[in-house]
């Protein structure tokens, strides 16, 4: 058996690591990347503790659109943490903030739901529903995609 360590371990490293969907905030929460108009693709809720932005990077071209959450919990200089929104390490091909809608069951906390695409094939892109939802109590954001 200790003869099979070497090459477990060596799989082990070479496995796929899963593409991370909520990170705190970097290059793509630039104020820059706000898609305009912002009024328009930024909306506030929890009596304005929370917030979510509509990000256009730009590229890449098949992921450019992110979702911006600002939401408590607050850090210790009263700050909200800051943590964006993609799909398999990049963005979304296109998001319709103008659809979000937002629901509260406490038990899960607040759900926010909007139609997009992800890539497809170069030509004919994928239609989404994005559905996050975030535990204003632990920080906490999932994800889900559906066809």
């Amino acid at each position: 058996m200790h003869r099979f360590a070497p090459l477990i371990a060596a799989s082990l490293l070479a496995a796929p690591v899963a593409a991370q969907d909520v990170f705190d905030c970097d290059w793509q929460s630039s104020a820059r990347n706000i898609a305009e108009p912002w009024e328009e693709n930024t909306r506030t809720f929890s009596n304005g503790k929370t917030r979510l932005a509509l990000m256009d990077t730009v590229e890449p071209a098949g992921g450019a659109f992110w979702l911006l959450v600002l939401s408590p919990p607050y850090d210790e200089l009263g700050g909200r943490q800051c943590k964006v929104v993609g799909h398999n390490g990049i963005g979304f091909t296109w998001l319709d903030f103008s659809q979000l809608r937002s629901s509260y069951d406490p038990s899960r906390g607040l759900t926010f739901t909007l139609p997009g695409q992800l890539y497809g094939d170069g030509v004919n892109n994928i239609d989404i529903t994005v559905s996050i939802t975030l535990n204003q109590a632990t920080g906490e954001i999932t994800k889900e995609v559906w066809r």
